[in-house]
């Protein structure tokens, strides 16, 4: 039997909620591209809102949507989908990481030239289809939070963070040397 260690550094999402089930796209590409987990996020302009039993309905969907993209992709390791998070605890939990983002299309600094830890958690924050508020952006900032962005263009929030994984997992060497396979590795 084959043991695989857990990955370091781990990469974590915060996705704000989008509409419809872009939610459910966005957790099975990040899932197959390979974050270590996803952090649902009730930012302000959320169009969606998850309450009581839609909330609960719309979360177990986004774990299924995980546990099935992790199998399809043959992960060693099924990426936690966490309860639904509000900006005040994502705040406490920049404060806590080796390397908190923000993806903002306006930010000064790009995604590919920032420094990253090679331990501990990089926890990346996804807003919503309208934008972080102003409020949550300084809010995130106070907190340790830097923004950067992609590139010149402004992609929806459920690509958004699949294509910024696919970057840090590059530059952390995640993908580096990794087995081919699938249709990418044919």
């Amino acid at each position: 039997m084959h043991t695989v260690p857990p990955p370091q550094p781990v990469l974590i999402v915060a996705q704000a909620l989008p509409k419809g089930d872009r939610g459910e796209l966005a957790v099975e590409l990040m899932t197959e591209i390979g974050v270590d987990a996803v952090i649902p996020w009730a930012a302000e302009r959320s169009i969606t809102k998850w309450h009581a039993e839609r909330g609960d309905k719309a979360l177990a969907k986004w774990r299924a949507t995980a546990r099935e993209a992790a199998k399809q992709s043959r992960r060693a390791w099924l990426p936690e989908v966490t309860d639904l998070a509000a900006t005040a605890a994502l705040a406490q939990r920049v404060a806590s990481a080796a390397r908190a983002i923000v993806l903002e299309a306006d930010a000064a600094a790009k995604l590919h030239e920032l420094p990253l830890p090679e331990t501990g958690e990089i926890l990346l924050l996804v807003g919503p289809e309208g934008g972080i508020s102003p409020a949550e952006r300084a809010a995130l900032r106070e907190s340790g939070a830097i923004e950067a962005r992609l590139g010149p263009t402004v992609l929806r929030t459920s690509t958004a963070g699949a294509a910024a994984v696919a970057v840090l997992l590059s530059r952390i060497g995640r993908w580096l040397g990794s087995r081919s396979g699938g249709a990418s590795g044919r």
